[in-house]
This record gives structure tokens, C-alpha cells and sequence, in this order.
């Protein structure tokens, strides 16, 4: 098992946008970074599957599920160099491990399980699904919505994560999530790693 990925230390508040596809976690990412004026770490699975199903037509197998969780985490320790007080995650190892369990019959590998165990965030803004799904060529629950936000949330409840459920548009999201944030920087509230 391999278990020498780490993640970068570093005193900026990690907050991972977490939540089934389709949910609103890549556009909040952006528009938080925007507003705290800060960076935001942008999906790695998306960009890696795209191009395999454009030259292969072939989508996420098991395989698959560690280079994406090593490539995402690797392209976090490197944006948080240029983060100011928060890191916006559009995802991270947890959603891998949820992806990983509901696509291939409860299935997480063990390094991955590890990484969930060991990779620290202070807050999971969670994406409701009241928004429109959007169909494209990696989506692939359009029917099983509620079922997937319900598998989310709880694995963030079996694991004591401290989390926020967004609702609504993306003015409703970011306000709350304002708060949220302003909170956990003014009672600095960090774990440290």
C-alpha cells in the first residue's frame, strides 16, 4: 500500500466543496476564491476522464481512482503555495472514496481509505442537489440524486467532519457560506496538521 503522499503544510483553512455531481461545487469554488481573494483547486478527475473517454470512450475504472486521488492532492500542495487564508477544494480524497464506493460495489482501496484517514480539511461546504443536473460525457446519476447526497452526507457525519449544507442559488450558497467562513477565521478554529 502506498502511503508516502502527503499533504503541505501550510496555516490557510482547507475547505473542500463536497457533493454528488452536478451540485454547484465547481462554480461556488470559483466565486469563493473570487470573493476572498484567494485560489481555488480545480477537479482532477474532470479533466482526466474527459480525456480518456475522448480518445478511448472509456469511463472511470477502479484503476483509475488512485492516480485521480494523487493527482488531485499533489495539485492541492501546489495551489496552496499561492493561497490567501483559504484553499477552495472542488473536491478531494473523500468524494474519491464516496465515488469509489457507490460505482464499484462498496469498494475503497486501502490507500485511499488511508488518505481519507490522514488528510485534514476544516470545513465541507456540502452541495444540495436544488439545482438543475447537467448532462455531459462523465455524468452518469441523473435519477439517483438524493440517494447520492444522502451517501455523501452521511459518510461526512460516520466521520465527525465538520460541514455546512448549502442550498439554493448561487447567491443564497455563497452568503452562507460567508458566514460560515468568517467564523471559522475569526475563532480560528484550524486543525493543524
Amino acid at each position: 500500500m502506498e502511503t508516502n503522499l502527503q499533504q503541505q503544510k501550510s496555516d490557510c483553512l482547507r475547505i473542500v466543496l463536497y457533493g454528488p455531481e452536478s451540485s454547484g461545487k465547481t462554480t461556488l469554488a470559483k466565486a469563493l476564491a473570487k470573493q476572498f481573494q484567494t485560489t481555488w483547486v480545480p477537479e482532477f478527475a474532470r479533466n482526466y476522464l474527459q480525456e480518456k473517454w475522448d480518445q478511448k470512450k472509456e469511463v472511470c475504472s477502479l484503476e483509475d481512482l488512485i492516480i485521480i486521488a494523487k493527482g488531485q492532492i499533489n495539485h492541492e500542495n501546489y495551489l496552496i503555495e499561492d493561497a490567501n487564508k483559504f484553499l477552495f477544494c472542488d473536491t478531494n480524497v473523500l468524494i474519491t472514496k464516496a465515488w469509489s464506493e457507490t460505482h464499484f460495489n462498496g469498494y475503497c482501496a486501502p490507500e485511499i481509505q488511508y488518505w481519507v484517514d490522514t488528510f485534514k480539511y476544516d470545513h465541507y461546504f456540502l452541495t444540495d442537489i436544488d439545482v438543475p443536473w447537467q448532462a455531459d460525457d462523465l455524468r452518469d446519476r441523473p435519477n439517483n440524486r438524493k440517494q447520492m447526497l444522502d451517501y455523501f452526507e452521511n459518510i461526512l457525519k460516520n466521520k465527525k467532519e465538520s460541514y455546512t449544507l448549502l442550498k439554493g442559488n448561487l447567491n443564497l450558497r455563497l452568503e452562507k457560506a460567508k458566514v460560515i467562513l468568517e467564523t471559522l477565521k475569526k475563532n480560528d478554529i484550524r486543525r493543524r496538521l
